[in-house]
């Protein structure tokens, strides 16, 4: 599968646009991010969905904590019925920093996640549910008919990954260097060992920053605001496998918590760039995404895609097409 990641900070319609521009050159699937402050993620894909014809869709990601998990089951289910079932549900803890500002605490992200995809498989099977755990429900249930729905786990740590591996469709790891992805592999391997035979193939995702345009300047000068919202929210062992500055993260952290975007994006670091987005020009993106899929087996650009949203994609479906026939 290759996929993008279109991020509601442009209207719908630009969305839309995007995404059927995006099935033309060759891309499967398009997941649509969340933050508070952009257009809803749920509206997009509506849209999205009747603009396009086979492109899968999904939230890429939905957090289970600013909506009931059983209410976002729900709107899942909605969307996969309005697209004729090319639904695909990414579920993850979401950014830290953003949930913050709503009063969220990412307190037992792991274990919401689950509970989270679990409920919801529950109900698309058509079951009534009793959930007292991170959340609660009494005598829940879909009043229509679901069915299957693959679902994707947002991952970036060693937990959530192996999690996603014994219990979830997929996975959409969050990296953009080669080295993460083989670190991401042996969790991924160590997940499957306990995967039961009946829950089927998985899919092991790169979900991966991607700025391409023919200028590598302007690529890599596009990757800054991505990649401050990846080194914000990183942990410390990520910040280590790369010698990131922890110090400079944090204070990207306490930038982007406060407003200050433009402070946050200048403290980007070029090794930041490095580590956290493929930058460059369409030889360079090539190569780096050939050397993430030496470990994954899918991979979705994720934002910025370019300086140029529009040329960005017109110049991954080369790539893809280079890929495929290397």
């Amino acid at each position: 599968m290759y996929g993008l990641e279109l991020t509601p900070e442009h209207p719908v319609a630009t969305l839309s646009d995007f995404a059927a521009a995006a099935e033309s050159v060759g891309f499967d699937a398009a997941f649509v991010s969340h933050h508070y402050n952009n257009r809803d993620q749920f509206m997009a894909l509506t849209d999205i969905a009747r603009e396009t014809d086979d492109l899968l869709i999904g939230p890429g990601i939905a957090n289970p904590y600013e909506t009931h998990p059983v209410t976002l089951a729900s709107r899942m289910a909605t969307l996969e019925e309005l697209s004729d079932g090319r639904g695909l549900f990414g579920i993850g803890p979401g950014d830290k920093s953003t949930l913050a500002n709503l009063g969220y605490e990412q307190d037992g992200a792991l274990r919401r996640t689950l509970e989270t995809f679990k409920v919801a498989q529950k109900l698309w099977a058509g079951e009534r549910i009793d959930h007292d755990g991170t959340f609660q429900a009494e005598d829940a249930a879909l009043n229509y008919e679901v069915g299957s729905i693959p679902v994707y786990v947002g991952a970036q740590g060693p937990h959530m990954t192996r999690m996603a591996a014994k219990h979830a469709d997929g996975v959409l790891f969050n990296g953009s260097h080669p080295r993460d992805y083989e670190w991401a592999a042996k969790q991924v391997a160590q997940g499957l060992d306990d995967r039961p035979d009946h829950r089927g193939e998985f899919d092991f995702g790169a979900y991966a920053s991607v700025s391409i345009a023919e200028d590598e300047a302007a690529a890599r000068e596009a990757a800054r605001p991505p990649v401050a919202f990846i080194a914000g929210s990183a942990a410390p062992p990520l910040l280590d496998r790369h010698d990131l500055d922890r110090e400079r993260a944090e204070e990207i952290s306490a930038a982007i918590s406060r407003g200050d975007f433009e402070d946050a994006f200048a403290a980007v670091s070029p090794a930041m760039l490095e580590a956290f987005c493929i930058a460059g020009t369409p030889e360079t993106v090539a190569d780096r995404i050939a050397g993430v899929l030496e470990h994954a087996d899918s991979f979705v650009a994720g934002s910025p895609l370019g300086p140029d949203i529009g040329t960005a994609i017109e110049l991954l479906g080369d790539v893809i097409d280079r890929i495929d026939q290397a």
